[in-house]
């Protein structure tokens, strides 16, 4: 049973912004490093966070809670039976994304919100790459 009223619930849920800080700060790294490239792309599977459609590249910036890292991902304590519904269908679109993706020869990462938060630098170093190799391979 959840503590709050719904519409409490309900107000709080609106208030999530669909584009973290986190993705406007990595995306303002990489273009600064020459990147460039479209945010959420409406026309890709997923809308990744990151896509150079010219390198079939897609980048997906995961946060740990929405995504349930295997390190930080955790279930509220309140409503456990909508979060594991919701921890199974966040999954479940991830996995079929990820296919998706593979699947029709695409340059897919994923990477965790904690990896920025341990080495900001060394992770846009490794998304950098990633993007590089993938340029290299066409």
């Amino acid at each position: 049973m959840d503590k709050m009223s719904k519409e409490t619930r309900s107000n709080i849920m609106k208030s999530i912004k669909s584009v973290s800080q986190l993705e406007n700060i990595i995306s303002r790294a990489l273009w600064q490093r020459g990147y460039r490239f479209r945010r959420n792309a409406k026309t890709l599977l997923g809308k990744p966070d990151i896509s150079i459609k010219k390198y079939k590249v897609v980048i997906f910036i995961d946060s740990c809670f929405w995504h349930f890292c295997p390190i930080h991902g955790r279930i509220p304590k309140s409503n456990t039976d909508y979060w594991n519904a919701k921890c199974t269908k966040n999954k479940n679109r991830d996995e079929k994304v990820n296919s998706f993706y593979k699947e029709n020869g695409w340059n897919l990462l994923r990477v965790w919100e904690h990896e920025f938060k341990e080495d900001f630098n060394s992770t846009i170093e490794s998304i950098a790459g990633f993007i590089d190799s993938a340029r290299k391979n066409l």
